[in-house]
């Protein structure tokens, strides 16, 4: 079975980008598209984290909750939250409720505050730091890595600056939804349309 399907637009996408409308949706127009802002960086590190263990389809149709819920992930709103403001999540069934991942969200809105005193700059620039010099070029999705070298030492980075839920895995994640890899195969219409890699 072939991993493009072409759509009735003419526009070949990956199989789980091809039918959910939501999801075809955000492979066109977000996934892999540059995100360079710092509250946009926060959000995707954030929403990364929530998806860990779940499906991504699950954590983009709870977005629109989730941005009410914390604040439209302001780091500095977050930063301020407290007991109660946990007790609210856990109460808030438009989210994903689980504890740890709400108390790593506030942990790491405070450590992106912290961030900006440093020398690496702020959240998006320190993030951006670890691009690699080249990107997979995966023809079949069994070619996609699930971690890089940089996205260890992003994780390793992070988690010395008092960051949670930063693994491996889902720092390569969040390169990919930020664009600073290029996962997209090489036969999907996305290929090379960040502007940050070649086709």
């Amino acid at each position: 079975m072939s991993e493009i399907v072409v759509g009735d637009d003419g526009l070949p996408r990956p199989v789980w980008a091809s039918v959910d409308p939501m999801l075809r949706d955000y492979y066109d127009t977000e996934w892999g598209m540059p995100v360079r802002d710092e509250r946009g960086v926060f959000e995707r590190l954030s929403l990364e984290a929530f998806q860990s263990g779940l499906s991504w389809a699950t954590i983009l149709r709870k977005r629109p909750n989730f941005r009410e819920a914390f604040a439209d992930f302001s780091p500095e709103a977050v930063a301020e939250f407290g007991d109660d403001d946990i007790e609210r999540l856990m109460a808030d069934a438009g989210i994903v409720r689980n504890r740890a991942k709400v108390l790593a969200t506030i942990q790491n809105a405070r450590a992106t505050l912290a961030l900006r005193d440093e020398p690496d700059g702020d959240l998006a620039a320190y993030v951006w730091s670890f691009q690699p010099t080249d990107t997979p070029r995966p023809k079949t999705y069994a070619d996609v890595p699930t971690t890089s070298p940089e996205s260890i030492a992003l994780s390793k980075g992070l988690k010395r600056k008092g960051f949670a839920f930063v693994g491996p895995t889902t720092m390569f994640a969040l390169m990919e939804a930020l664009g600073i890899v290029d996962t997209h195969l090489l036969d999907s219409h996305r290929r090379g349309t960040s502007g940050v890699w070649p086709v």
